[in-house]
């Protein structure tokens, strides 16, 4: 038996929480993954995993070995790290999850910049505006925007991104143009950005001169993918609140049209998120260090 690799295996078991979803990750096949748990468990003489037709839960003694083994892989990571990192480009594959508009406006634009710098590191985008379990889907980390509300993270602020109120000329025309944020409660449509998590609309936010105001009004319209939330007020549905990177075509040709400037949004902050029990390999830190420094630039408002 090959007891480090059947250690591996097991691990990763652990965290995706199926043998299919590990076998994946570990590029095995699925039955090469039960068999080297078998025989770690025949080795150790224990039962680590429960197995049912419909899950897989860990033992108590599973818990502890996992606990216990997962330094000892950190470890042994640390030590291949050290002895490589000065004498070897960062290589290997990365999985990053982004949201919607954040990957086709900015991290997709900027990538072949990465790639030329990083030509052995290949990379995997998963793109939706909803959350990830990053430890049982096996995401090195995440690109996100706003609160964040995990404690079992580890978040690096990458930049600030301005936010703009705008709507079409045409639904201007037709609605007539607010002078200040109260009046949208007068008859006017609102395409709200709504949470894949909770299903809340965000409310419109305004600041001006120290003073923070939220509008919260029933929207006709909510959608929860910010690239369809775009469309959606390029397409006259209403006005929209959205990130400036997103809207600076369109407001620079005249499709969309800025209002309540005096009252733009507070910036949104943005941050790439991994776990806190996940090594930081040299590709992954090589990539954040990256986003640090063209992230800010790619969201400035121009």
């Amino acid at each position: 038996m090959n007891q480090l690799l059947a250690i591996r295996a097991f691990a990763r078991v652990v965290e995706a929480g199926s043998f299919t979803r590990a076998a994946d990750s570990l590029d095995m096949p699925n039955a090469t993954v039960s068999k080297l748990v078998q025989e770690l468990e025949a080795h150790l003489g224990v039962r680590l995993l429960q197995r049912t037709t419909r899950r897989v839960t860990v033992t108590p003694e599973g818990q502890l070995y996992y606990e216990r083994s997962a330094l000892v892989l950190r470890d042994l990571e640390d030590i291949d790290t050290s002895f490589n990192i000065a004498r070897t480009r960062p290589r290997g594959h990365l999985r990053i999850d982004v949201g919607g508009s954040t990957a086709s406006d900015v991290l997709i634009p900027a990538l072949p910049d990465f790639l030329a710098r990083y030509p052995d590191i290949r990379i995997d985008l998963g793109v939706s505006d909803r959350a990830v379990d990053m430890v049982s889907d096996n995401v090195d980390c995440v690109i996100r925007g706003g609160a964040l509300d995990n404690s079992s993270l580890i978040a690096r602020h990458i930049g600030d991104a301005a936010m703009v109120t705008c709507a079409t000329p045409a639904y201007l025309k037709q609605f007539g143009i607010p002078a200040y944020p109260e009046e949208l409660k007068n008859g006017h449509r609102l395409v709200a950005y709504v949470s894949s998590q909770n299903g809340r609309a965000a409310p419109f936010r305004f600041y001006c001169d120290a003073k923070k105001t939220e509008i919260k009004i029933e929207h006709r319209v909510g959608i929860n993918e910010s690239n369809a939330h775009m469309a959606a007020g390029l397409a006259g549905l209403g006005i929209i609140q959205t990130f400036a990177y997103s809207a600076g075509p369109a407001l620079k040709d005249g499709t969309l049209v800025e209002i309540l400037k005096k009252w733009r949004p507070p910036a949104y902050p943005f941050h790439v998120v991994y776990p806190q029990n996940r090594h930081v390999t040299h590709r992954l830190r090589v990539f954040i260090d990256w986003l640090v420094e063209v992230f800010p630039k790619r969201v400035a408002d121009e």
